[in-house]
């Protein structure tokens, strides 16, 4: 008698409890205004630039979801991977191999690919300074070499596969940890040479639009003075991620918005100016089939290069 007792006097506070945690259950749903989701983009190039632009992305995205957005630039590739092994990030644009990593570490999936004048791949080019007395890869040998990041793809991972099958071994290396950084040491004769990402020339002027347009600003000479001696494979282009355990409903609302932003004219100038992107298509984790098998064949392991 004394708990029923008890209980019909507690109910009205029992009831209001219930009632509250349901209504900041609700509140607390990813994609509210408590509970954001959260965009990772990787620091290919200047903070500032991506921060400005990535704004006009996640308020195109909540006009036509209705979710909430908020970025974030971390320090490194392998920063964004290991994001998505503690349930940090919920979509990332990542490079490819930093995608095969997330992937095979924590099941993200590749559902968009970025498109570049057309092209929907790509490789790495090795550049080094004219005058400088290199003119093939093979005169790259003992010189000093400046990567990107051990996880990037066209800016040390292809490279690196392209010199152990022709037998080159750089001399002093350094991880620039930027496209442009890459540029600039070279230009600068901080290193002999270097390996960044290629792109083909614009089909209409002929302007560059390799990793050397992106210091055009501080070295309009550099098309003349920093010359391409050789290219890698080619490879899938970067996509865009999303974590596993994401609900359908919402990778399926993102990826269809993300494609219409890319679509109208402030979109494409973003990607443009973020990732010198002009374009998404949709894409699926067998696309990088390829690039697996290439990784395979050189014994490249995800852990030790984390490390």
């Amino acid at each position: 008698m004394k708990f029923i007792k008890y209980f019909i006097y507690l109910s009205p506070i029992i009831a209001f409890v219930i009632a509250l945690s349901i209504r900041q259950a609700n509140e607390g749903a990813l994609g509210s205004y408590s509970n954001p989701i959260r965009f990772y983009f990787t620091p290919s190039v200047d903070a500032k630039t991506i921060s400005s632009n990535a704004r006009v992305l996640t308020d195109f995205l909540h006009r036509e979801t209705g979710y909430y957005f908020t970025t974030a630039i971390p320090a490194s590739y392998i920063a964004v991977v290991e994001a998505f092994g503690t349930d940090k990030v919920d979509v990332a644009a990542i490079n490819t191999f930093s995608y095969l990593m997330a992937n095979a570490k924590y099941g993200a999936e590749a559902r968009l690919r970025v498109v570049r004048e057309g092209q929907t791949s790509y490789c790495g080019e090795i550049i080094t300074r004219d005058g400088s007395g290199i003119n093939s890869l093979k005169d790259l040998n003992g010189k000093s070499f400046a990567y990107v990041d051990p996880s990037s793809t066209s800016g040390y991972i292809l490279p690196k596969a392209l010199f152990d099958s022709l037998g080159i071994t750089p001399g002093s290396t350094v991880f620039a940890m930027q496209h442009p950084n890459v540029v600039t040491m070279v230009y600068q004769r901080r290193v002999d040479a270097g390996a960044c990402y290629y792109a083909p020339p614009d089909p209409k002027t002929g302007a560059i639009m390799d990793a050397r347009a992106r210091v055009l600003s501080q070295f309009p000479d550099v098309a003349k003075k920093v010359k391409i001696i050789g290219f890698t494979q080619y490879i899938p282009n970067d996509p865009i991620v999303f974590r596993k355990n994401l609900s359908g409903k919402l990778k399926r609302d993102i990826t269809d918005a993300l494609l219409k932003f890319v679509a109208t004219p402030e979109g494409k100038k973003a990607w443009e100016d973020i990732y010198d992107v002009t374009g998404l298509v949709k894409t699926t984790d067998s696309d990088y089939d390829g690039i697996r098998a290439l990784l395979g064949k050189q014994h490249i392991d995800f852990e030790k290069l984390v490390k």
